[in-house]
């Protein structure tokens, strides 16, 4: 038989709510290191209780983690940015331009754009 199902609010007494806190962390920090044993994953858990107090578990070093996470937060943004996907079809164009002056036939040149079009992405 399941465990029933429980409502996802507030918990309105305090003490009830700290207890619920801290098994809940406690789940979830154990979870976080199951996750980097069995599955080689770089893990980085921050958690703030209401009170302020810090709770964190990292599988390497929380500073590589953090770093890593905002060169890629950074890396991604940059994929999603306009102006540098204007930037990018610009030298797509100048790139086939630059095939064309070479005298290329389009057979060669079709292969090239799909070769550089399948690196890009």
């Amino acid at each position: 038989m399941g465990r029933g199902k429980i409502v996802i609010r507030r918990i309105d007494n305090s003490t009830s709510r700290q207890v619920t806190f801290s098994k809940r962390r406690n789940g979830l920090l154990k979870k976080a290191k199951e996750l980097s044993i069995l599955c080689d994953a770089e893990v980085g858990l921050v958690i703030f209780s209401s009170t302020g107090k810090l709770y964190d578990y990292a599988s390497t070093s929380m500073r590589s983690i953090i770093e890593r996470y905002n060169k890629m937060k950074e890396e991604h943004h940059q994929l999603l940015n306009p102006i540098s996907e204007v930037k990018k079809n610009l030298d797509v164009e100048e790139g086939i331009a630059g095939f064309k002056e070479c005298n290329c036939d389009e057979a060669t040149l079709d292969l090239n754009a799909q070769l550089w079009f399948s690196c890009t992405v």
